[in-house]
């Protein structure tokens, strides 16, 4: 199973970094076939979807949405943006989120668990610049639809970066000394990212990782959403005061790769990253 799982995660991301154009917010044509890669996938699994269209600077754009239980009972959202920056190859930001997020849908499809809130799943456009911290942002789009719609949602879970790692000593950077010497120097961890006035869905759900857990799990609530806090799609959602993490690997601080053109599949760890997918997908079980 696990081998398996490695291997299919390897392949998605090595099928998206093959797109040419790059997949950014001006590459339509390689958007579309992002798009219909995710939508195969989600076919293969029996999993049903829809598209969540919006124009942003005269162009359509689109988010993929499915969801696993019943839609009628409170949501929870988990979501992951599958554009790139420039014209970048986008491996870890964020191929990775994108093959992670497809491997939760296989557990979750495989577990045949019900549970009494619904899995919202959202693959979102119009993360990265030039969109980033808009309101064209298609985080931003989902989850004010999901307040204007009324929905009782339980929290957000974003996936972002969560392929690079380095067992080497000293291989993981600190924006401050007293972050230094709060968590490893060594860049084999990933980090559950909130803030203080949601910290209690953060420690719920990093509890909620911890159980079987085969990598190091780290968390860190920051005071608000500026700064690192804020980097990724779950910043949309605290907008609206909804309770909204991010699972991590520390983006620029650990990968030298981050917005460039070495950002490759061959850089990132499956083995790593599928133990970030299994925790993750028990702790969305579980909350």
């Amino acid at each position: 199973m696990r081998k398996r799982q490695i291997a299919r995660l390897k392949s998605c991301v090595e099928y998206l970094c093959s797109l040419d154009p790059p997949r950014n917010c001006w590459n339509f044509e390689s958007l579309s076939k992002c798009r219909t890669y995710i939508a195969q996938e989600l076919e293969g699994m029996k999993y049903g979807y829809e598209l969540q269209l919006w124009k942003a600077r005269g162009n359509e754009y689109a988010n993929i949405i499915t969801r696993y239980g019943d839609p009628s009972k409170p949501k929870l959202i988990v979501g992951t943006h599958y554009e790139v920056y420039g014209n970048m190859p986008g491996a870890d930001d964020n191929a990775s989120g994108v093959a992670g997020l497809l491997e939760i849908l296989r557990i979750l499809k495989s577990s045949k668990q019900e549970l009494d809130y619904c899995i919202e799943v959202v693959f979102y456009c119009l993360e990265e610049p030039p969109f980033f911290g808009t309101d064209d942002m298609g985080s931003y789009i989902h989850a004010k639809s999901l307040v204007d719609s009324g929905n009782e949602i339980k929290g957000m879970v974003c996936l972002d970066m969560i392929g690079y790692f380095s067992d080497e000593v000293d291989s993981q950077n600190f924006p401050t000394q007293e972050l230094s010497q709060r968590y490893p120097s060594t860049a084999n961890f990933i980090v559950a990212v909130g803030i203080k006035a949601h910290e209690t869905f953060l420690n719920h759900f990093y509890e909620g990782m911890l159980p079987k857990a085969e990598i190091d799990i780290q968390k860190i609530a920051f005071n608000d959403s500026d700064g690192l806090a804020g980097l990724s799609d779950q910043r949309n959602y605290w907008n609206f005061n909804i309770p909204a993490l991010m699972i991590n690997n520390t983006a620029f601080l650990r990968n030298a790769n981050y917005h460039q053109e070495t950002d490759l599949p061959e850089t990132l760890d499956y083995k790593k990253m599928a133990a970030v997918v299994n925790s993750v997908a028990r702790a969305i079980q579980t909350l």
